[in-house]
């Protein structure tokens, strides 16, 4: 019989990658690294922004701590909301090279899965969370196909595959560049409270309904 998931929420982010001496995906999940909410843990874990070794670090990070939710956060430089992405799909194309100076070009993420997954969030519930408080948010059709999406569509795989953590939800946010990046951007006080209002919604809503869709629109 599977374990149940212990009662914390895992949040990875991303090292700084692209030239950039900052990560804002990091540096947010940092900033909730042991918040306790609806009696969840949150714990942060950086990964490195390398096709494979982000993966591995993800696995690792899932068989020590066997979360009930999983929000794994990356920068999408050029967005102006927070993106809560709906689909992962089974491809490493990079515009440029990762940490490790790897460019894969339409390759398999992992061969023999599925072609795509959908998040295991509510993401209609999390996008109304969002807007009401004020954070601009969006629901995202692509993560693209850098080590964000890679990242991605491994979590999702994981989480329809691996017994011990069936009972594990999980899925992807984008976040905007800070200012000292460029424009645009969101300050990272900003990103941070829209991350723990992702986080709560996650927790108390399990799936999407009709409700919480129409609130969208």
């Amino acid at each position: 019989m599977p374990t149940a998931p212990r009662p914390m929420v895992l949040l990875t982010g991303f090292d700084a990658f692209g030239g950039q001496s900052v990560n804002p995906s990091w540096l947010a999940v940092q900033a909730l690294d042991g918040w306790r909410v609806l009696g969840h843990t949150v714990t942060a874990v950086q990964l490195p922004t390398v096709f494979g070794a982000a993966l591995q670090g993800l696995n690792a990070a899932l068989e020590t701590h066997r979360p009930a939710l999983v929000i794994c956060v990356g920068q999408a430089g050029g967005r102006r909301a927070i993106s809560l992405e709906r689909v992962a799909i089974n491809v490493d194309d990079a515009p440029i090279a990762d940490n490790a100076g790897a460019r894969p070009v339409d390759t398999p993420v992992l061969h023999g899965a599925p072609a795509a997954y959908f998040t295991g969030l509510p993401i209609k519930a999390m996008l109304s969370a969002l807007q009401k408080a004020g954070v601009p948010a969006e629901v995202s059709q692509t993560a693209g196909t850098f080590v964000c999406n890679h990242l991605f569509f491994g979590l999702m795989h994981a989480l329809h595959t691996q017994r011990a953590l069936r009972h594990t939800r999980g899925g992807f946010v984008h976040v905007p560049w800070l200012p000292e990046q460029g424009s645009p951007s969101m300050a990272l006080d900003d990103i941070a409270r829209g991350l723990r209002l992702a986080v709560r919604c996650a927790l108390k809503v399990q799936k999407d309904d009709a409700l919480a869709a129409g609130a969208t629109h």
